[in-house]
């Protein structure tokens, strides 16, 4: 597991997502948004939506706010200057960096980013410079005991799983893109979902040491708070005895 990955762990334990609740639900309600207007706005028939909505839930966003972002996207005017922007960089010292954003002014967005980059001793590349490095895959962290876990894992593997790797109270299910959603169907009554999402997995790592995993997991957190950046992905990682202190 990437050290990003851990991350996002310690964030869900230390109810830092709760704490940025305001921002996040503008975040999502944007990837809903964009997605209805790319494929319309029954979840069912439109993928990315399906997984907008799922990651809503996740963060507890209200169902009538699921329901009003969905309205207001068939709309199309609110929706339609919102355009997607990917920036590639490296971090403080040196992990790959891939940034997804929306924005409203690609300009604006890339000026802001490389100056966020630049000022934390980072260095925003050209298109292509890292996301060689990363592969499309789906995510499902579920929550279980020792005794459900390996019973969970041959089901995943029977319904298209390429690997499960396990932690303290979870597993994390990695599959194909096209597979998640068999694989979500295929367990989801016989576990606690945590989350289900595509991301981008690093196919090689950055091991860092204490020191420098703080501070870049810091420059990767402060990154994911500016306004127009949904996501951010990197290919650090860390020692389980960095992961302890950090979740301290």
């Amino acid at each position: 597991m990437s050290g990003h990955s851990k991350w996002s762990q310690i964030k869900r334990q230390k109810g830092v997502v709760d704490a940025r609740r305001g921002q996040l639900f503008t975040k999502i309600t944007r990837e809903i948004m964009v997605a209805v207007r790319e494929g319309g706005p029954n979840p069912e028939s439109n993928f990315q939506l399906r997984l907008a909505v799922q990651e809503a839930r996740n963060g507890n966003m209200p169902s009538e706010n699921i329901e009003r972002a969905i309205k207001r996207a068939s709309g199309g005017a609110e929706v339609s200057d919102l355009t997607p922007v990917i920036l590639e960089g490296y971090g403080p010292n040196g992990v790959a960096v891939l940034v997804q954003a929306l924005s409203n002014n690609r300009n604006r967005t890339i000026q802001e980013v490389r100056h966020f980059f630049t000022h934390h001793g980072g260095n925003l590349g050209e298109s292509g410079c890292v996301s060689w490095l990363f592969e499309h895959k789906g995510i499902i962290t579920v929550e279980t005991d020792a005794s459900a876990a390996e019973g969970i894992v041959l089901q995943a593997i029977d319904a298209g799983a390429e690997d499960v790797k396990t932690g303290e109270g979870y597993l994390e299910i990695y599959t194909q893109a096209q597979d998640m959603d068999n694989v979500k169907g295929a367990i989801e009554k016989e576990c606690s979902i945590v989350s289900a999402e595509l991301s981008l997995v690093p196919k090689t790592t950055v091991l860092l040491g204490e020191r420098e995993a703080v501070q870049t997991l810091s420059f990767l957190d402060r990154l994911e708070e500016l306004d127009d950046v949904q996501r951010v992905f990197s290919n650090i990682d860390f020692s389980d005895s960095t992961l302890e202190k950090l979740r301290s």
